[in-house]
């Protein structure tokens, strides 16, 4: 049976055979893990994905079958891929190195780390599509749960996508994903089980269809599930016929020391129906029984439906949260570039100086302002100390942008996470990430989290971090130059 370790892109092991057989075993390196822009061309991201991607790395082995599935890829003239130097090398593989991360449910902003790791060169490069792999998915889920539950007023929001999600694997990682971003719970029975989250659930239209009548089928139903029933009210016609049939049945539940939990609208206009049927209940002294609204729901369509007077009480969101849809969405783009080798700092150029990468070893220190708010963050060699005085930012996209900081609230945000190859961070429960998230959402300005053109949030380089990448630009400037003359 193959193991997890396979769970990885060719040429990150083909780039390690090469490693090896140049001399290279014994090279040290250190590599981040970023992203360059934010998914939904929203103003904020929230970090997830931490703790599954590090027990992935920690317990990373090849095993029997992994090998033998290696030593048989062969080359286009029929020759082994993998020489048996590398596959031996791989029969005793383990993480040895040090990982420091940013904790889950923080928010987090472009060209900034989620991610350090430092160790061996090879098992640094083996591991980067693990990472990448579980962090920019999570990543990407729990930031469209946020934009989701922001949209919704802080409202309450059930992960609807399972037939929806790309797989099965991909249904459960979304699933944890967006429990962290704000989805109070989950309609996977599965992730339920699985994270401890919250099953909700109500009721399909084939379920009213199956009755004579769509009063028998909600009596049916309201028999089955007396404390824990929401009617799906627009089978046929929500204000006509599903809403006095509703009606009726929570009537009838109240009769028998029950109450009607709610009713569900699937179809139509969701901002005018919800009022409607919030107008009829509330006129039957129903004011308790809850509005769900569903129906390919995004945060763009909440903030609609609530601009426009909705009176939804829950939101059942399926497909655009599970696949984390929409504009600016579909991937994180989340990158893993080396910044150190043998203890020099590295850089990669581009001709797009947004892809230009930052060298070195770094620490990211968050400063607020003094409303308790996040003012910006600086990317810092890890030889300066910014715990005290005035610091001054630049931009490395636009060096003559430039902003002064002497906020006495400052926060490191990288944590050990594993050191000589074990976990040395208590990772938290998801209940505590999602308060964690919680927090740090009410500590970014709105300015930031709306969803239609928010502001973009500061994150620079130290002065000292700058001169480095300059000097470092220049040199490679210097050498090509002198290259393109010979």
């Amino acid at each position: 049976m193959f193991s997890n370790a396979l769970l990885t892109d060719f040429y990150e092991l083909t780039m390690a055979a090469g490693y090896l057989e140049h001399g290279k075993a014994s090279d040290t390196a250190a590599f981040d893990l970023y992203f360059r822009q934010n998914p939904f061309n929203g103003g904020y991201s929230i970090a997830a994905g931490l703790e599954p991607a590090v027990r992935a790395v920690v317990d990373c082995r090849f095993h029997k079958d992994d090998i033998r599935f290696l030593k048989e890829q062969k080359s286009p003239n029929g020759t082994p891929v993998f020489r048996d130097q590398f596959l031996d090398y791989l029969v005793s593989f383990r993480f040895r190195g040090n990982i420091k991360a940013i904790p889950e449910g923080t928010v987090v902003f472009p060209n900034e780390p989620l991610l350090q790791v430092r160790g061996n060169l090879i098992e640094c490069q083996i591991l980067e599509s693990i990472l990448l792999c579980h962090v920019n998915f999570q990543t990407l889920v729990a930031t469209k749960a946020a934009r989701i539950w922001e949209a919704s007023n802080h409202g309450t929001v059930i992960e609807f996508g399972l037939r929806r999600a790309q797989g099965p694997d991909g249904a459960l990682s979304a699933c944890r994903a967006a429990y962290i971003g704000g989805a109070d719970s989950t309609s996977d029975v599965l992730g339920a089980a699985l994270l401890g989250i919250p099953a909700r659930g109500t009721h399909a239209h084939s379920w009213i269809q199956s009755f004579d009548s769509e009063l028998e089928a909600f009596r049916a139903y309201a028999r089955s599930f007396p404390d824990a029933c929401i009617l799906l009210v627009d089978t046929y016609d929500t204000l006509e016929s599903g809403m006095p049939h509703a009606i009726r049945v929570a009537k009838e539940l109240e009769r028998e020391g029950h109450r009607l939990a709610g009713i569900r609208i699937d179809s139509g206009d969701l901002a005018l129906l919800s009022l409607q049927a919030r107008r009829m209940l509330d006129r039957e002294s129903l004011g308790y029984v809850k509005i769900v609204a569903s129906n390919d729901l995004d945060e763009f369509a909440i903030a609609d439906v609530l601009a426009r007077g909705g009176r939804v009480d829950i939101w059942g969101v399926g497909t655009n949260l599970i696949t984390a849809s929409g504009p600016g969405g579909t991937a994180l783009g989340g990158i893993y570039k080396m910044v150190e080798h043998n203890g020099r700092p590295k850089i990669k150029l581009s001709a797009d100086p947004g892809k230009t990468t930052n060298p070195g070893l770094k620490k990211i220190v968050r400063f607020y302002h003094t409303d308790g708010r996040m003012e910006a963050d600086a990317l810092r060699d890890v030889s300066e100390d910014l715990s005290a005085g005035e610091v001054l930012l630049v931009d490395p996209d636009n060096p003559r942008q430039r902003k002064k900081l002497d906020s006495p609230r400052r926060e490191e945000l990288l944590h050990p996470i594993v050191e000589s190859g074990e976990i040395v961070y208590a990772f938290p429960s998801l209940d505590q990430i999602r308060e964690h998230r919680r927090e740090q959402m009410s500590l970014l300005h709105e300015s930031h989290r709306r969803i239609h053109n928010p502001h973009e949030y500061t994150v620079g380089l130290t002065e000292k971090l700058w001169r480095q990448k300059e000097r470092m630009l220049n040199q490679k400037t210097v050498t090509k130059e002198a290259r393109s003359q010979e």
